[in-house]
This record gives C-alpha cells, structure tokens and sequence, in this order.
C-alpha cells in the first residue's frame, strides 16, 4: 500500500497517515483503545527524524519534540499536570520521571534511551542509586530498604547484581551478609 490509510486491530483505529510500500512513511497518528498516543513524522515504519507528539493519559502531551532513528532526540518531557519534567538535547538530559505523581526515576538520559547517573524511587522512598546503561542498572551502585538501609553495594551488570556486599536487616540489626562474585552468591565467614 502506498499513500494515505488505517490500520484495525479488530475494530480498533491503531494508525492512521501514509505509507510507502506498506509502511509507515510520512506523517501518521497512533492510537491506543481509541485514543491518540503519537502523531508525527514517520520512516519505514518507524518514529524518524522529525517532529512529534507522545500523549498520556486524558491526552495530555507528555514530549514534544524531535525523534532521531525511532528514538526521543531533541525535546521536552512533561507529566501528568504538564510540568516540565526534563529536556533532552541530542539524547542527553537530565530527567525526572514520575508515576501517579510520586518519583520513580531521577537522573540522566544518555545515547538515545540509556541512563547514564540516578536514582529509583519507589513511592518516594529511594531504593537505588548508581549507574545504568540500555536502561538497565550496570556499573556501581546502592539498594536500599525502605528504612533507608544499605542491603546491596557493589556493582551491577546488565541489571543483575554482579560484585559486592549483600546485607539484610531485621528491626534495624544487621542479621547476615552475603556477596556476590562473578554473578554468584556466596556466604561470607564472620
């Protein structure tokens, strides 16, 4: 197909612009359960090189900007009130992502969609803070409990822990400690 049409999953509207030998090509608008989720700029099948629009829920934007290679490139992210929550140039940004209004994520966005430096919440509580790349933990880092208490430092390797300490705790005493070495648990003689 080439030129302008619609796509169905069943009944459901889930694309409608242009396409260029069966693909997306051109401007184009997604949508999820009836709603509209992206419009913009298309190229073999893909968000690409251009301006665009991602909505969230009660289709409020939720990035403006430009899309490099599928990815979010250049442009603004905001949440659900339309706050401002961070600005990417050239795949790079500081970033401040929130859930129901509530933290989950502060940190840097790094070579299109990687994390570079952050921190994970979890209803406001932090519960990590270290290194990611490909959006997984890798590289040094800290767990924490909800109490605040170091339970894992060391390093971490396509986001499983890989080298470093394991402590648990119980009514705030320490109650064991365990290491990881290459990826594998161990117990440590005390």
């Amino acid at each position: 197909m080439t030129g302008k049409g619609k796509e169905y999953y069943y009944w459901d509207l889930i694309f409608e612009g242009e396409y260029l030998n069966g693909k997306k090509n051109g401007k184009g608008k997604e949508y999820y359960n009836g709603d509209l989720k992206f419009e913009g700029e298309y190229l073999n099948g893909k968000k690409w090189n251009g301006n665009g629009k991602e909505y969230g829920f009660d289709d409020k934007v939720i990035f403006e900007g430009k899309y490099l290679n599928g990815k979010k490139w250049n442009g603004n992210g905001y949440d659900r009130k339309g706050n401002l929550i961070y600005k990417l140039i050239g795949g790079i940004g500081n970033v401040k992502e929130n859930e129901e209004y509530s933290i989950i994520f502060v940190g840097e966005y790094l070579n299109l969609g990687g994390k570079g430096n952050g921190e994970e919440y979890y209803k406001g509580v932090l519960i990590f803070k270290g290194k990611y790349l490909n959006w997984k933990r890798n590289g040094k880092g800290t767990d924490y409990d909800i109490s605040g208490n170091i339970i894992f430092e060391g390093e971490y390797l396509n986001g499983k822990k890989w080298n470093g300490k394991v402590k648990k705790y119980e009514d705030g005493k320490l109650i064991f400690k365990k290491e990881y070495i290459n990826g594998i648990k161990k117990k440590i003689n005390s």
